[in-house]
């Protein structure tokens, strides 16, 4: 059995609190529980602190920002009265642009999820003083986007209005150009997060005209998919944008560049970041910020748009960009794909070249001075002469296999055999003023040892690398460097180390290994000959607990509701069998079984296999399985769903008891305010004042936002079962019913209509949940609009509060007689499957798993 094993029939009912709680709960289970937070908490550390130290040098301002808003068309600024365009500006050029119009490049910097316009500062400082150390031969001018700090991330039905200003924006700029010699065409985009998004989605419009774009970067923005779809909006703009790039690939001449963060960014993932294939032809580039060279750190969701190496790199790529006849940024793709490829990809420690010279004249008066060594230092200090120093190699090559040379800003490794004509290395030292640098060559038999890690192809593969160096008679600092190259991806890694040191490297993957790739994963060494080390390698638990947690934690509330709604049908079943409610904890774990889910969602994965079967599926329009969903971005893992399933049981375990506490803490207080004096007499469903309430609750939510009619209805619903928990304490005597119903209520059905409520509160708790993200941002733009539109939760909130409101005064002993139980009591099993089916990776689809069976428990009480 591989969920916590079953209880028995529960304890007794008296008690109260959480002591009442625990009673039905034998210690085994209760070990497990434990054991499920000790492991969900070892990935949780490892997906939250389980990292490098921040390494990125923060970027600072040399005179005081500002931010001139650019003015907007009347019609545009009523269309969108919480969106602005900003120019950005520091010291006298910000004084020179308050006048338009403008002469340089224009850049326009999108912000992300929550993301101010604000943050444009950091790269917009840095291109200016580039353009400074050049007298401003060329300048960018860096345009941001005011998008009000919104939620796009949780809210989707603002992405297309967005998308939609954005082109608006596009023409604004360009038309403060006019007149100029070197006006621009089009407008650089750099995009973060989901601004990255939007950027992309402007192709997808009907007037849009990609020549708009001269160059599109992004800035840890997940392209693959949402991070948590909680609604249907946001899955529909994906879907919408990726499928428009995928099936007009080969039109699309957009050069594009996606920067992710690494593992420090755990709010988007890096597997996310990467372009999905086909969506382009040859023009796009997707790279991990700790592969990029000079800048070999990975930064967190919001320091990736400060970072300074990361951003003197892009800025020293757009500068390269510059097309010295149109003084604007070049409108050859090649050249775009060629400087983004040096400056992101593999940098050769030079200025960027188009046609570099193959052959170069070594001319002047310097003086040369042949080394025969095979290990060779020279320091140069202050007020030094240029020098050129030759390295005859025909006497090494039977002894030495390459050549390693290291200076104060470059290291370079040179395999001989790949050069059989070459006679001499040639090492030039330019004249120096003012400074030190360190040369130093050796002639080495091995210059880096390489750990080949051949079973390293899965997302779910995690080690521990440890290197002990040790020296002896070392006098120099030695510094030693491992490199970590995924070959079918751009995420590799760099770790420094002085020696002697214990050094401990983390191996895991942000993309696993295509299918058709047979390329191994590579631990670059560069070591020193002088020093011995020591290599250890171990798989690492709280790793693969962390990679599960980080590709599949969005999906835990799914397995968390399939458990609850299989301990709610387990409830209703008793109540159907034995005419009492069993308490949740017993349910639970009497229910929440695996064996009971899982093996259906792998048996119908197995079955859309078959065209019959899958033409069946399409007759019945029923939507995609997630499991495939999964498989097709190489996330699908046959354990992972067992794990998930137990996660989701222990989170369903103390979940139900700070439901049940916190109803009893509210019981109390109620208690302290107004002491009830018995047990209600009569049970009536509906009652004028709750039609009134009904009425006046779905009046609020198609006026103003469905999620907080739903927030509403939580509250009542919890307000009327924390005013019976303290009645159920009271045993009293009642006189008989003289109402339509004729019902008799006794201590002992009210204790099960309480536990009955609290499975049902904390469903509804999940739904509150899941609707949450719209409630903050109609909140949040509740100056702008009263009314949220489109709103997502509209038509559930309209449904689920007539429910409530009629579950809100229903007993057990109202519904254990009714027809329709038995029936109620068997949708949970089939409801439980179809949440993992359909609602793992959008989970804007559980909230209807969860009213289905709540409202055919609402009609037990008419049936």
């Amino acid at each position: 059995d591989l969920g916590p094993r079953g209880g028995g029939r529960g304890g007794g009912r008296g008690g109260s609190g959480s002591t009442m709680f625990l009673h039905s709960v034998n210690l085994w289970n209760l070990a497990f529980y434990v054991l499920m937070v000790f492991l969900a908490s070892l990935g949780l550390w490892d997906v939250f602190f389980g990292f490098e130290e921040n390494k990125c040098s923060m970027s600072y301002m040399f005179e005081y920002p500002e931010y001139q808003k650019i003015e907007l068309p009347k019609k545009l600024a009523k269309r969108y009265p919480a969106y602005e365009l900003y120019l950005y500006g520091e010291g006298s050029y910000a004084e020179e642009h308050k006048i338009l119009p403008l002469t340089g490049i224009p850049v326009l910097f999108l912000p992300g999820n929550a993301g101010s316009y604000k943050q444009v500062r950091s790269v917009g400082s840095i291109a200016l003083r580039k353009a400074e150390d050049i007298d401003f031969k060329y300048h960018f001018d860096f345009f941001s986007v005011n998008f009000n700090e919104e939620l796009v991330a949780l809210y989707g039905g603002s992405l297309q209005k967005q998308t939609k200003f954005v082109h608006e924006c596009i023409k604004t700029i360009l038309k403060l150009y006019k007149g100029q010699e070197f006006a621009p065409k089009s407008v650089a985009i750099i995009g973060h997060s989901m601004g990255g998004l939007v950027a992309r989605a402007l192709l997808t419009l009907k007037n849009f005209k990609q020549d708009l774009i001269s160059l599109l970067i992004t800035q840890a923005t997940p392209h693959v998919a949402p991070v948590m779809p909680l609604d249907r909006f946001i899955t529909d703009f994906y879907m919408t944008v990726n499928n428009y790039w995928i099936l007009n690939a080969r039109h699309i001449n957009l050069t594009t560049l996606s920067v992710a963060g690494g593992f420090r960014d755990y709010q988007v993932r890096s597997g996310l970041t990467f372009l999905p294939k086909l969506s382009h032809h040859t023009s796009a580039l997707s790279v991990v910020s700790s592969a990029v060279p000079k800048t070999w750190v990975s930064t967190d969701h919001l320091s990736i748009v400060w970072c300074k190496q990361l951003q003197l790199t892009t800025i020293r790529a757009f500068f390269d960009l510059i097309d010295a006849d149109t003084k604007q940024i070049t409108q050859n793709p090649k050249k775009k794909l060629s400087v983004l490829n040096h400056h992101f990809i593999r940098h050769p420690a030079k200025h960027f070249e188009e046609n570099p010279m193959i052959i170069t004249d070594l001319t002047g008066t310097s003086m040369w001075v042949p080394v025969k060594v095979s290990k060779w230092t020279y320091v140069a200090y202050n007020e030094s002469d240029k020098i050129y120093f030759t390295f005859p190699l025909a006497n090494h090559r039977k002894i030495y296999t390459h050549v390693y040379c290291q200076s104060t800003m470059l290291s370079l490794t040179l395999r001989l055999q790949d050069y059989p004509s070459l006679s001499h290395l040639v090492v030039y030292v330019p004249s120096i003023h003012g400074s030190k640098i360190v040369n130093s060559l050796k002639k080495r038999q091995d210059p880096y040892s390489f750990l080949l890690l051949i079973f390293f192809p899965l997302i779910y593969q995690a080690f521990k690398i440890n290197v002990v160096s040790k020296c002896s008679g070392a006098k120099e600092e030695i510094t030693s460097i491992y490199k970590l190259h995924i070959p079918w991806s751009y995420e590799d890694s760099l770790t420094i180390a002085q020696v002697p040191s214990n050094t401990e490297i983390s191996v895991k993957l942000h993309v696993a290994q295509p299918d058709n790739d047979s390329h191994v994963a590579l631990l670059k060494m560069y070591t020193s000959s002088d020093c011995q080390y020591e290599v250890t390698v171990k798989t690492s638990f709280s790793q693969i607990l962390g990679q599960i947690v980080r590709f599949h934690g969005g999906a835990l509330p799914a397995y968390v509701i399939s458990s609850i709604l299989l301990a709610y049908g387990g409830q209703l079943s008793s109540l159907f069998l034995t005419g009492h409610c069993l308490e949740y904890t017993t349910m639970l774990d009497k229910e929440a079984k695996p064996y009971k889910v899982d093996p259906f969602v792998i048996m119908i994965k197995f079955l859309l296999g078959y065209k019959w079967f899958k033409e069946i599926w399409d007759v019945l329009l029923l939507p995609e399985l997630d499991a495939i969903v999964l498989t097709s971005q190489s996330m699908c893992f046959p354990l992972v769903s067992l794990i998930l399933f137990l996660f989701g049981t222990c989170t369903a375990y103390w979940g139900g008891l700070l439901s049940s506490t916190t109803v009893r803490l509210l019981s109390s207080l109620w208690l302290a305010v107004k002491r009830p004096s018995e047990l209600p007499k009569d049970i009536k469903i509906i009652s004028p004042d709750l039609s009134c309430l009904t009425i006046i609750l779905i009046i609020v939510s198609w006026t103003t936002c469905g999620a907080f009619g739903i927030l509403l209805t939580y509250l009542y619903y919890v307000f009327k079962n924390s005013k019976l928990s303290k009645r159920c304490e009271k045993k009293s005597n009642h006189h008989k019913d003289t109402t339509v119903y004729n019902i008799h209520l006794s201590a002992s059905d009210a204790e099960d209509s309480l536990r009955m409520h609290s499975t049902v509160i904390n469903l509804l708790t999940w739904i509150l949940l899941l609707s949450m993200p719209s409630l903050i941002y109609w909140l949040k733009n509740l100056r702008y609009y009263f009314k949220l539109n489109p709103d997502p939760c509209k038509p559930l909130a309209f449904i689920l509060i007539p429910t409530m409101a009629v579950l809100g005064n229903t007993y057990t002993v109202s519904i254990k007689s009714s027809k329709l139980l038995k029936t109620t009591s068997q949708f949970p099993l089939p409801l439980a499957i179809g949440v993992i089916a359909f609602g793992s990776a959008h989970l804007y689809r559980v909230p209807c798993f969860i009213f289905i069976p709540l409202l055919l428990h609402a009609l037990c009480n008419f049936m």
